[in-house]
């Protein structure tokens, strides 16, 4: 811990502070509600000090609850079920264009110095958010050591860390992008959720970007017309817009951790663009052809054969 430098470590035990007065965020994490941690230097070097109070017997009684569901959980299952949502919608549905096969990534990107490489599936049957974010951090690790032929990108599975909640999701979610981002990782490494009930218009803020989630819902038709599909974003219904959000309903909780060399050279220089979204409002947005694509190409494949598929690879992991 002596070669972390000071500033680094107080940055986290000021946020963790602050992230345990955000009611929204620690409401559905009761885990992290449970600890403290403290800054110690002595001069001797750098200490942090995590204390963690009892669990209640409520508590005790959902922990003892969440690890028989983690001793239940296959991972051959799961990935199955994974790979067939890639095959399905992110291949398939072309929700991402450089993707051609659940084991190939950033295929179509040669021009660019970017060679095709393989897609990395790793696991974690954690109910824990704290062990969570500690999968996070060893996947990042994994694909910081190694070179982009070995892996291209990551697919963390997290099949129980949300408890069947969609709001513990996006809290456990959005823990995980704020200590990212928190140490400047967002300039090395771009994160895209997913979850089986994944709803951007339940996600806060509903208004704004958030980073690793689609764009607000509100901002689809404005990126329609931005991208000269004006008759789509004219014609498709509120229903139908919500559409988009079966691009990142997956069979279960997962992380797609990818590289922003990559993300760079998919996207360009012209990434992002000026959004006006109504009533004398300018937006930076980024992704607007690709979204915009996504939701058009969602609402023509209709409800019923997104829910079928997906209820078809939820099915598979029980």
């Amino acid at each position: 811990m002596e070669k972390i430098p000071m500033p680094a470590l107080k940055a986290f035990v000021d946020d963790f502070f602050v992230l345990k007065t955000q009611i929204r965020l620690i409401e559905h994490l009761p885990e992290l509600s449970r600890i403290t941690v403290s800054l110690l230097d002595n001069g001797a070097g750098p200490a942090l000090i995590v204390e963690a109070a009892a669990r209640t017997a409520d508590e005790i009684a959902a922990y003892r609850k969440a690890v028989g569901s983690e001793a239940t959980t296959d991972r051959a299952t799961a990935e199955g079920a994974l790979r067939s949502f890639v095959s399905r919608v992110v291949v398939g549905a072309e929700a991402c264009p450089y993707a051609r096969s659940p084991d190939l990534a950033a295929v179509g990107l040669e021009a660019k110095g970017v060679s095709p490489g393989p897609v990395a599936y790793r696991f974690s049957p954690t109910s824990d958010a704290c062990v969570a974010v500690a999968a996070f951090w060893q996947s990042c690790i994994e694909l910081l050591s190694a070179p982009p032929e070995e892996i291209s990108t990551t697919l963390l599975s997290l099949p129980n860390v949300d408890g069947g909640d969609h709001a513990r999701f996006a809290a456990v979610v959005e823990v995980i992008s704020r200590y990212l981002c928190l140490y400047r990782g967002d300039g090395i490494f771009g994160l895209v959720h997913f979850h089986p009930e994944y709803d951007r218009g339940s996600i806060y803020p509903l208004d704004k970007p958030l980073y690793g989630h689609l764009p607000p819902m509100g901002w689809l038709r404005p990126m329609m017309r931005k991208c000269g599909s004006s008759k789509a974003a004219d014609t498709l219904t509120d229903e139908e817009l919500a559409l988009s959000n079966y691009q990142r309903r997956a069979p279960h909780t997962m992380i797609n951790i990818l590289r922003v060399s990559h993300l760079d050279a998919a996207t360009g220089g012209k990434s992002i663009v000026d959004l006006d979204i109504g009533g004398g409002v300018i937006e930076k947005a980024s992704g607007i052809n690709l979204y915009s694509k996504n939701a058009i190409r969602l609402a023509a494949i209709g409800k019923a054969n997104l829910e079928a598929g997906l209820g078809a690879e939820v099915a598979m992991q029980n």
